[in-house]
């Protein structure tokens, strides 16, 4: 894993081929017409539902969350006048993650033409090792030509229509031009999976040749299926090819041996490695056990902050300015190796610069640790942790 100060192209290069060995590399070389982040659920869904609403023959959806709010209840309607207009319309939920919106959700867009599908749901029969394979992705797709990712579910707490202490703090971003046609490929795999058959797709326009200025894009998928953690792998690729500056935003920090050893590398290269993790969770075990890896980062100079005035669920990494990590995985055992994933690799240095402004301005606002006040912690702190880190490979 000793890629330190390699070239963009060779690092794009060793993410593919591990990807490739994982089984999660989707096609090489991709390019983007046009990357747009979005630094808010505010910004992100305005920006999905006007796309929604100028759709023509396609949309595909997969989500981890679904609810049955006023967020859900928009999507629903949306979709709903996409059939009407003719548009073919997908949509995999997975069955846990939905496990609290009511089954007349779903169902009443299925009578309305939606083509629903439940990933993986709940059996006795599939066991135990079953029933923790989970979709975890975010991801819709519309024409063939655009494609909305990130780490939001559907629901209020990511739109930003609750109070801000119960609302979730997520970025998403889209992308447009040829990376979206594997990504419509991806999609129809999981449908065969999940179905056992493939989705009747329209047949779709290819996309324009890549015009000028066009942005390299790598994207990368995990699965249970594949051999080894190609999501895990681009993360630490990633770590490994850093020689300035490891920018790191994660709601659910456990690294896990590898990735801890690949932070510490950075810090004794001089690499300045900040994290911004959370303050509050709405999983606290997840938090008392990430808390557990703060007195080796500090000591190794590694810089921690925690955002308190929302929680936290944005999953971002950006590399010496011009690399960016984004998409639905956490650094923690089960998007590694449970939960099937999409992220994807931007190089870009003008989208860099729009992802450190965001996460500087997030820095600014939260709160440095520091290896006295980690240490002063009390004791019962102490014994939670220990008690509970066996149990990182479950979280």
């Amino acid at each position: 894993m000793a890629v330190t100060g390699a070239p963009q192209g060779r690092v794009a290069r060793l993410i593919r081929r591990l990807g490739r060995r994982a089984g999660g590399m989707l096609p090489a070389s991709l390019q983007a017409d046009q990357v747009v982040l979005y630094p808010s659920g505010e910004r992100f869904f305005d920006a999905l539902f006007a796309a929604l609403q100028q759709a023509q023959r396609l949309i595909c959806l997969e989500y981890y969350i679904i609810r049955a709010d006023r967020t859900g209840g928009r999507l629903a309607a949306l979709l709903a006048d996409a059939v009407q207009r003719g548009v073919q319309v997908f949509l995999i939920y997975d069955a846990v993650g939905c496990l609290e919106t009511p089954e007349a959700y779903f169902s009443s867009l299925r009578r309305q033409g939606v083509q629903c599908l439940a990933f993986n749901p709940l059996s006795l029969r599939k066991g135990l090792h079953w029933f923790d394979r989970r979709d975890h992705r975010k991801l819709t797709l519309i024409d063939g030509q655009l494609a909305f990712l990130g780490g939001l579910n559907i629901g209020d707490e990511y739109a930003g229509l609750l109070e801000q202490q119960r609302s979730f703090h997520d970025v998403g971003f889209s992308l447009r031009g040829a990376a979206v046609t594997p990504l419509v490929g991806l999609f129809a795999e999981t449908w065969l999976q999940e179905k056992g058959s493939r989705p009747l797709l329209p047949a779709l326009d290819p996309p324009p040749p890549p015009a000028a200025g066009a942005v390299d894009v790598s994207l990368v998928s995990g699965s249970p299926q594949h051999l080894r953690s190609s999501i895990r792998a681009t993360f630490r690729v990633a770590m490994a090819s850093a020689t300035e500056e490891l920018l790191i935003v994660n709601p659910y920090f456990i690294p896990g041996p590898r990735i801890m050893r690949s932070l510490l590398r950075a810090a004794r290269r001089q690499v300045r490695v900040r994290l911004l993790l959370p303050a509050r969770s709405d999983v606290p075990l997840v938090r008392l056990v990430s808390r557990s890896t703060y007195e080796s980062l500090l000591k190794a100079g590694i810089e921690i902050f925690e955002l308190e005035r929302q929680l936290l669920h944005a999953k971002l990494m950006l590399i010496d300015g011009e690399r960016t990590v984004l998409g639905s995985a956490n650094l923690d055992q089960r998007s590694f190796h449970r939960n099937y994933e999409i992220n994807a690799v931007i190089r870009s240095r003008e989208f860099g610069s729009q992802v450190r402004a965001l996460i500087e301005q997030d820095l600014a606002g939260s709160r440095a640790v520091s290896l006295d006040d980690h240490v002063r912690r009390g004791l019962l702190q102490r014994l939670l942790e220990w008690l509970f880190r066996p149990l990182c490979w479950f979280l």
